[in-house]
């Protein structure tokens, strides 16, 4: 077993003022302006430990320089990139942003109205900031808590800092949480990956090769050098130190923490989110679980104020805060439209609750008894998928990850780049579909991926419904030979009503094909070694089955969630 290690892999900086897509780049001069209602102080230079100078536009409610509260939002894309609306297809209203809001962060005219100071900070190397740029790791974990610290010494603070955002902002938040910085009272990390390799550069040991790309560009325009992080990808293609450097252990996150995962961001953010929840050591920890798109849900109005009761509470010493909220609280989907909300399953989802359903594969079907003879079936799976059925007999919630046992003969090739989607159609035969990757509305109730040949397991942390690979070396298939895989699904939260069905489809290639668009999240596997004809095998003593948590379901109708008009999209 051999671990990977080297330096990471640098490449000049792109010019700044050439970033597309984003607002032209001020110039790096450090003026005070009145914003009617707030202050911005552009460009204050943050001192960090090596002598490296970094920049923030500080926002102050105007005429109050004293006992602020702070807001940090640190992220790679540009503390001048501001907007009141993102992509037509995210499903924000208009008048929830004012035109001061950073990508992905809180909206300064909302916090300062409400009394804090809020901190864009553009990290070390990006944009104008000293430096050379660095994706993630010990170099920036030292970073935020420089910054944090100063921000909780500066003569108009109170001495409180908190962190919210999505995304890169959301993920820092891991690293400053387990730095244990003394001003950090309180962080609200709202969806982002917390294993590199899993859930950010290879899925299932499969190269993620859309985002990727996109995500490596967009932090790259910098003054000096930055990580190549494309490159760096590919250059470790196995779990390495590369990708354990990148976050410190989330168990040593002890601060108060609101946590917001979806079930709608599979191959990002769902598994990460939900995963650094339950490993925060912090005594006071809340998670919501929703199935919608990520930048609404982040913007919408009500979810705004669920913020603010919770960093009230900790920075300001006001209102009840979050101590009477359900520990854990999730959306359970029943169309894109309408779902119920359940308090009374914690995180993780015990494997008590898993059921297995077994595979018959000449009638096409799941089922929970275990097939009694043994089957095959062969088919071609970049031209056509295996759909296996399961046909509800009682209403039932689906609320957890899953589990995939699959033997599976690869009949012309040493490796096979399994895809699994777990699907949900009505009792009139239509499929539901569900928001997915932000933008879009396509998506099934969960996706799971496998390069076979990374099937090893770490047995100690793997589950009844939740395998987790090593991904420390390759073990090529022996084809015509057929070996157990346990391919991981994502998690996801879906009701299942009487005559409703569950549809298991395994293919070889994304299950939501798009054209590569690096303006856009777009997930994609392009580097694929399917060749050939697979034979899945199920019968006594080699049962394929899927493993999945199922409660009964939660009392009263299913309530609308909120969604955009059509001509909001």
């Amino acid at each position: 077993m051999n671990i990977q290690t080297m330096q990471p892999i640098t490449c000049p900086g792109l010019d700044p003022a050439t970033a597309e897509g984003k607002p032209p780049l001020p110039p790096l001069e450090h003026v005070t302006e009145d914003l009617g209602g707030l202050t911005v102080e552009r460009n204050t230079a943050i001192p960090l430990r090596d002598g490296i100078r970094i920049y923030g536009d500080i926002y102050r409610p105007a005429g109050m320089d004293r006992d602020l509260p702070v807001l940090l939002a640190w992220g790679p894309y540009g503390k001048h990139n501001q907007k009141d609306m993102l992509w037509p297809s995210a499903g924000i209203e208009a008048g929830w942003m004012s035109p001061l809001t950073g990508f992905e962060a809180p909206d300064p005219r909302y916090w300062c109205r409400n009394g804090y100071a809020v901190a864009y900070v553009d990290p070390r190397g990006m944009w104008h900031s000293e430096g050379n740029g660095v994706h993630n790791g010990p170099q920036e974990a030292e970073d935020v808590y420089d910054a944090i610290e100063w921000l909780g010494g500066a003569d108009w603070s109170n001495g409180r800092v908190g962190m919210l955002g999505v995304s890169y902002l959301a993920g820092i938040q891991y690293i400053a949480g387990a730095m244990q910085p003394p001003s950090l009272k309180a962080i609200s990390p709202w969806e982002c990956f917390s294993d590199w390799y899993r859930e950010f550069c290879y899925h299932g040991g499969i190269p993620e090769t859309g985002f990727i790309p996109r995500a490596s560009r967009n932090m790259r325009y910098s003054l000096a050098s930055t990580e190549d992080t494309a490159a760096n990808v590919a250059a470790n293609p196995l779990m390495s130190d590369y990708y354990k450097s990148r976050y410190p252990d989330l168990r040593d996150i002890q601060v108060p923490a609101f946590v917001v995962a979806s079930w709608s961001d599979h191959g990002l953010h769902t598994r990460g989110t939900l995963e650094a929840f339950a490993q925060m050591s912090s005594p006071q920890k809340w998670l919501r679980v929703h199935g919608q798109k990520k930048w609404r849900y982040f913007y919408d109005p009500e979810n705004v104020e669920a913020q603010r009761v919770f960093f009230d509470y900790y920075l300001l010493d006001n209102g009840p805060g979050p101590l009477s909220w359900p520990q854990v609280q999730l959306e359970v989907l029943d169309t894109a439209e309408t779902m119920r909300i359940r308090s009374d399953i914690f995180w993780p989802v015990p494997d008590t609750q898993a059921v297995r359903l077994y595979a018959g594969l000449e009638e096409r079907t799941l089922a929970t008894p275990a097939p009694a003879a043994s089957s095959q079936v062969t088919f071609d799976p970049m031209a056509e998928s295996l759909d296996l059925e399961y046909v509800f007999q009682e209403p039932a919630d689906l609320v957890g990850p899953m589990r995939l046992r699959l033997f599976l003969r690869a009949n012309d090739a040493e490796d096979a780049d399994i895809f699994v989607a777990v699907r949900k159609f009505a009792r009139d035969g239509a499929e539901v579909r569900f928001a997915f990757n932000a933008l879009f509305d396509d998506g099934p109730v969960a996706l799971g991926w496998l390069r076979a040949s990374h099937q090893p397991l770490d047995e100690e942390r793997s589950t009844e419904l939740r395998p987790v690979h090593l991904h420390l070396a390759e073990e090529p298939l022996i084809p015509g030979e057929p070996r157990a895989l346990d391919v991981e699904v994502w998690p996801s939260g879906v009701h299942f009503d009487q005559g409703e069905k569950l549809v298991l489809s395994i293919l070889g290639h994304d299950f939501v094909h798009r054209d590569p668009d690096l303006n856009s999240p777009v997930i994609r596997h392009a580097d694929l070694r399917n060749k050939g004809t697979w034979t899945v095998h199920s019968g006594p003593g080699a049962e394929t089955y899927l493993a999945l948590p199922l409660f009964q379901p939660a009392q009263g109708s299913a309530n609308p969630s909120p969604q955009p008009t059509n001509d909001e999209v």
